[in-house]
């Protein structure tokens, strides 16, 4: 999933601010727990949250990653 928001984050430098939440340490798990309150259900794993909010719980094609930020951009 990584590779897919690198290569179209690239493409909105700009506008598109990511990073990875590692769960295996201290402070990915206190986000993923934080989220998954939010969420009302455990997060999945893998997952791209756009302004805390799940926007995938699957790896998207690129193509539909950009479709989506395209319509929230």
């Amino acid at each position: 999933m990584a590779r897919v928001v690198e290569t179209v984050a690239a493409q909105y430098a700009d506008s598109v601010r990511w990073e990875i939440v590692v769960t295996k340490r201290l402070e990915g798990a206190l986000r993923h727990a934080e989220l998954s309150k939010k969420l009302g259900r455990p997060m999945p794993v893998p997952s791209i949250i756009v302004n805390g909010e799940l926007a995938f719980e699957s790896i998207p094609s690129v193509e539909d990653l950009r479709a989506y930020l395209d319509a929230r951009i």
